[in-house]
């Protein structure tokens, strides 16, 4: 089964809209253009507006780094998945580690950010991953499943929503710590997730949908990651912060991983 390679940038809590828009000039023309890698950034909200005018004429596609799960109403300071629609975005990052660390959001609130986001017309990447205590800990590989199978329920999988369902596993352990899980073993824990896709939906489905693997992933690192038969692409941290090491980053993942 060919699925078309995902490199997704997520700039967390980093960049202005003015270093957002000084990225974009600096990213290659080659770059710019690519298609046979879909190219997502995952911007802060006050970036959105002005990456929507600055990608238009490229490939490139605009990712949201969080909404919430209600489409309007008295929540100050949410965003609105109509909102992310109408400053230009494809994407939303629903789910993060962070989100769930930090923010204390729930498999409860995943799924309903999930749901809402695919009724709304966006596409969520769907994150999943367990700590260095629980790896240490060994079972880990049920709490993956888990969020996946939580994230995605009541989501009926139809045709188009195969093709818009993106799940990245991102160990908590390896995310800005310099330390990545290697590609075999990324590789093992996204097969468990396909298997699991198929239990839960159909092989077909399973086939179709595209999984990220996410933690520390660099240049160094992608060519062998992107080779392995269920790492679709990556969701990239710091290394999709510099216009040079992304781009190398969609290079690699186009020269390796089609």
């Amino acid at each position: 089964m060919s699925r078309k390679p995902m490199m997704a940038g997520n700039w967390k809590m980093q960049k202005t809209h003015h270093e957002a828009l000084a990225f974009v000039e600096a990213l290659p023309a080659q770059t710019r253009q690519e298609d046979s890698v879909d190219m997502v950034i995952c911007a802060p909200f006050t970036a959105l507006t002005s990456l929507q005018h600055a990608f238009k004429g490229s490939r490139l596609q605009l990712g949201a780094q969080n909404m919430y799960f209600e489409e309007a109403g008295a929540y100050t300071g949410e965003i609105a998945p109509g909102m992310l629609l109408a400053a230009g975005c494809s994407h939303v990052i629903i789910g993060h580690s962070e989100r769930r660390e930090y923010f204390q959001e729930n498999d409860v609130i995943v799924n309903r950010k999930v749901a809402l986001a695919l009724k709304s017309g966006l596409n969520p990447i769907l994150c999943c991953g367990e700590s260095l205590s629980e790896r240490e800990a060994g079972g880990f590989e049920a709490k993956i499943l888990s969020q996946v199978e939580l994230g995605l329920q009541g989501v009926q999988m139809i045709p188009s929503y195969t093709e818009r369902v993106v799940i990245a596993y991102e160990p908590i352990w390896a995310i800005g710590t310099g330390k990545t899980c290697d590609e075999i073993e990324a590789n093992r824990i996204l097969g468990l997730i396909r298997d699991h896709l198929a239990r839960l939906y159909s092989q077909d489905v399973a086939n179709k949908i595209r999984l990220l693997y996410g933690g520390s992933v660099k240049p160094s690192t992608i060519e062998a990651q992107i080779q392995m038969p269920h790492i679709d692409g990556a969701l990239v941290g710091g290394a999709s912060l510099e216009p040079g090491s992304y781009a190398d980053l969609v290079r690699l993942t186009q020269q390796f991983g089609l």
